[in-house]
């Protein structure tokens, strides 16, 4: 039988030690091919797969009743826009949202892929993370309040969200493309160098973003299976003059006096409604 394998080890035994300069690297495929995927592409598209993807995850979860905060009939009735708008409207600010950051990324300068820089720690992430979250919610907040209590800016842009009187998961992201620019693309690329947040790390941060605010507009509650319930408050069930925080803290709402308490109660035919401190006091 013929040997056709051949060691490293052995023809040095043979021929003496290879000195590591003459020695020939394995090359990625990546690096043959002239294919490889960046950090910033990442960070652009794995949060819109995974809009979907938990989108889709909380329309099946829709199905029992007992975790609706409106009922199904409601949600039928009552929004002013058919799901077929959402989706053709969600689709294009999300490829809006892909050509603008691709173009911020381009000016910028940032290239992820040709210089390997060391790895923060987990401290450094945690920090980033926070602060992150600060800035996001921070801008989230004020382009909110403002898009509410300017009367041009409400009724030619913000009131096109509220066509979803009864909201679902994959309605978070239904607004003017003008409103997402603002509140979104802008809020997004002053979050990133404000928190020192390399490509790599924005793309678990965003990704985080975007199933929260999924699961803010999913109509459900989950008392026992969502972390977010757990570590976050809802803030968007009453939203026109009061709570506008989002997509993390309250903070905001509570320092300038636009915080409105609610409760959860079990609706009758199943599954909860949320009541503030009036409802409570007009029954």
């Amino acid at each position: 039988m013929v040997r056709t394998g051949f060691r490293m080890e052995e023809f040095e035994r043979m021929h003496g030690e290879i000195k590591p300069e003459s020695r020939v690297h394995h090359v990625n495929i990546h690096d043959q091919t002239g294919f490889t995927i960046s950090d910033e592409l990442l960070a652009i598209f794995v949060p819109i797969v995974l809009y979907w993807v938990c989108s889709g995850i909380y329309v099946l979860l829709c199905s029992f009743e007992n975790y609706r905060l409106h009922s199904k009939i409601d949600e039928d009735k009552k929004n002013l826009v058919s799901k077929r708008a959402v989706i053709k409207r969600v689709l294009f600010n999300q490829s809006i949202k892909a050509v603008v950051v691709s173009l911020l990324f381009k000016v910028t300068g940032s290239n992820s892929g040709d210089v390997a820089s060391p790895k923060p720690s987990l401290m450094v992430l945690a920090r980033q993370f926070v602060t992150a979250m600060l800035v996001f919610d921070t801008w989230q907040y004020f382009m909110h309040r403002y898009f509410h209590q300017n009367e041009f800016l409400y009724k030619h842009f913000h009131s096109q969200h509220h066509r979803l009187i009864v909201p679902y998961a994959f309605g978070a992201i239904y607004h003017h493309p003008f409103e997402g620019l603002i509140s979104d693309v802008i809020g997004s690329a002053l979050t990133v160098p404000l928190s020192d947040m390399s490509p790599r790390a924005s793309i678990f941060f965003f990704s985080f973003a975007t199933i929260k605010n999924v699961d803010d507009h999913c109509g459900l509650w989950l008392p026992r299976g969502s972390p977010f319930h757990i570590f976050f408050r809802n803030n968007q069930l009453y939203g026109s003059k009061y709570n506008f925080a989002t997509p993390f803290f309250v903070h905001w709402d509570r320092i300038l006096g636009t915080h409105m308490p609610y409760s959860l109660d079990e609706r009758a035919g199943g599954g909860f409604e949320a009541r503030t401190a009036d409802d409570n006091k007009n029954d």
